[in-house]
């Protein structure tokens, strides 16, 4: 396969289309400090897509599916629900089963949004879901 030269590119002519600050305003620093820590850098990206004290939010289904299941969560249930949904994304997990007590919750990680909540009176068959977390 024969691929021309000059067909793509180089790190230095990429360099100076881009300018200097963010990289095609991704937000991705050019410049980083020698001493910042890989951990840093990462934690820096994923700030807004933690779970840490932003709270859960419900779908319009998971509204429904409380309320016509009676299901009335405490606060202490709803933090160890949002520990389960911030143990899930720490694990990389998309789409979780997340148990608290005798209830179940389908919870979009990316998305921080509970899908909907099942309890003790029903079937439990789980599908599209990528991992679970018992709490």
């Amino acid at each position: 396969m024969n691929i021309p030269v000059n067909q793509f590119p180089s790190i230095e002519q990429m360099t100076r289309r881009l300018g200097t600050g963010n990289i095609g305003g991704t937000g991705y620093p050019k410049k980083i400090s020698p001493d910042t820590s890989f951990q840093k850098i990462l934690e820096q990206q994923f700030t807004g897509h933690e779970l840490t004290g932003q709270g859960l939010k419900f779908s319009k289904h998971a509204y429904e599916r409380l309320a016509s299941r009676n299901i009335d969560l405490t606060k202490e249930q709803l933090e160890r629900l949002e520990t389960g949904a911030k143990k899930a994304f720490e694990k990389g997990i998309n789409e979780s089963l997340v148990m608290v007590d005798n209830l179940a919750f389908i919870v979009n990680i990316q998305n921080n949004t509970v899908i909907t909540a099942v309890n003790d009176g029903e079937d439990k068959v789980f599908t599209n879901i990528d991992g679970a977390v018992v709490i």
